[in-house]
């Protein structure tokens, strides 16, 4: 804590002495910006004085700008920074409020390791035309065992982002990008790990994706009666391990579940043959289902349920994808 001393005998006010070694103490920082002051009642118990006195110097100091006062909490040191009215403005800061504390922030460390100003520009400049750059060529990839998963993520990301998307198996991706000096790689968490060691070493950026949550398909296989016979159809055989794991998990066999990709017409044939009740994990997969059950409907005493999931790529991560391809100016 920070002792203030008063002469008594000095020609110059007790008043003065103690907003001079106030303001010294805000100024060298040994009372940095969001500091609470000491109350009335400390400093009158360290100097001596009336806690009148005491008021009226952070009276003075509150009218010069420097501390600020909030009811009920007490005196605070305030923010000095006198370059904010000399710095261009634009709307980007009111639209992201928080944007100019992470730029500060980010080039206040780089002028602490060393970096001058112009050194710091080339790094930023450097990174955005690097991102730029990947953006222009944009590649999907999954396990050619699920290859489906990487067609699902193809057809979402090419209708929103209006852009070619390239399907790159992974076991494939080591030599396609061998071939390209920048790109995004962008697949599910599933399968980040073996994307980035792959794509590292070429520079090439590798961006995640998450996928639908399917709260609400949890919340039907909760609801369905015992004895129910549950159908799941996708493109993506890893969609559909990853179903069947999570249906057992919370029913066990109080139901009885049947699986097919679109592609095996004899096991798709026996879902629609037997299920009540059949989710569609994919937009790609309902003309198959539906045109599968057109065909059956003479066999068929009651046509199943059909719950269509949404997209298999989250909305939040589309346009996080956005941002990051610059894609959403």
């Amino acid at each position: 804590m920070v002792q203030f001393h008063i002469q008594p005998d000095s020609e110059i006010p007790a008043s003065t002495q103690l907003y001079d070694q106030i303001w010294f103490a805000i100024a060298s920082r040994q009372y940095p910006p969001g500091y609470r002051l000491p109350s009335t009642r400390q400093l009158a118990m360290q100097t001596g004085l009336h806690r009148n006195t005491i008021s009226k110097v952070y009276r003075q100091l509150e009218d010069a700008g420097v501390v600020e006062a909030m009811p009920g909490s007490g005196i605070y040191v305030r923010e000095q920074n006198s370059t904010d009215s000399a710095r261009p403005q634009t709307m980007l800061w009111a639209e992201f409020p928080q944007a100019r504390d992470v730029v500060e922030t980010g080039l206040d460390e780089l002028l602490r390791q060393g970096c001058s100003l112009n050194q710091a520009r080339e790094l930023f400049l450097a990174e955005i035309d690097w991102r730029l750059r990947c953006s222009a060529r944009v590649l999907v990839t999954a396990p050619a065992q699920d290859i489906g998963a990487g067609q699902l993520m193809v057809r979402e990301l090419e209708n929103a982002l209006h852009i070619p998307v390239q399907l790159v198996p992974l076991e494939e991706l080591d030599t396609i990008l061998a071939q390209t000096r920048s790109g995004t790689v962008v697949t599910s968490r599933y399968f980040i790990s073996e994307a980035e060691a792959i794509a590292a070493p070429k520079s090439v950026r590798v961006i995640p994706v998450d996928i639908y949550d399917y709260k609400k398909e949890l919340g039907l296989l909760k609801d369905l009666p015992k004895g129910t016979c549950l159908g799941m159809v996708s493109v993506s055989t890893g969609i559909l391990r990853a179903a069947e794991v999570i249906s057992y998990s919370l029913r066990g066999d109080e139901i009885l579940l049947m699986s097919a990709q679109t592609d095996d017409t004899y096991k798709l044939d026996a879902v629609i043959h037997s299920a009540q009740t059949i989710v569609v994990f994919d937009e790609a997969s309902l003309p198959a289902v539906k045109e599968a059950i057109a065909e059956a409907r003479e066999d068929l005493i009651r046509p199943p349920k059909l719950v269509v999931c949404d997209n298999y790529i989250g909305e939040k991560s589309i346009n996080l994808l956005k941002r990051e391809l610059g894609l959403d100016d």
